[in-house]
């Protein structure tokens, strides 16, 4: 790519092509990126200027040819009308910033462990429980999200990682 198209340049999906263009020359144009993906070159258009929303499959193949796991994460939790109720968006930071972040959760663990048997030990989660079971569930998602975020840096940096090892 040459330059860049100054209408598409926030775009997330012709941001992702553009970056994936840097270390394969056949993303550098729409008409040979449409035919990688196998959809129409005029819908890919309008995909990176905005103006419809992809597919689920198109995603998926974006994100398979671009070698980017997160744009699958970026779509659900911010486009899919389902997956903006029930996805946390994640983000594959550096890796000693995800174990950080992973090993802070974990050292929790143990308190959320004990505070959802001290909530649930009658077998249900009375009146004056709820607020200490939602302070629970938040716990658990954020440790949910960490988890994801540490699985998708994996997932992304998986060549790197098998490459190391040699």
């Amino acid at each position: 790519m040459s330059k860049k198209a100054t209408k598409a340049l926030n775009n997330k999906y012709y941001v992702a092509r553009y970056n994936a263009s840097k270390k394969d020359e056949s993303f550098t144009s729409r008409e040979k990126t449409a035919e990688i993906l196998n959809i129409d070159r005029t819908r890919l258009s309008r995909i990176e200027l905005g103006t419809v929303v992809p597919y689920p499959e198109e995603v998926l193949a974006m994100s398979k040819a671009y070698d980017l796991p997160e744009l699958c994460n970026i779509y659900c939790s911010s486009e899919c009308p389902i997956g903006r109720e029930t996805i946390k968006p994640i983000n594959a930071d550096s890796l000693d910033r995800l174990i950080l972040q992973f090993l802070g959760s974990s050292q929790k663990m143990e308190d959320i462990t004990t505070q959802l048997i001290d909530l649930t030990e009658d077998g249900m989660v009375d009146e004056t429980e709820i607020a200490k079971f939602d302070a629970v569930l938040v716990e658990l998602e954020k440790m949910s999200v960490n988890i994801q975020s540490l699985m998708l840096w994996a997932k992304k940096n998986k060549d790197s990682i098998n490459n190391s090892k040699k």
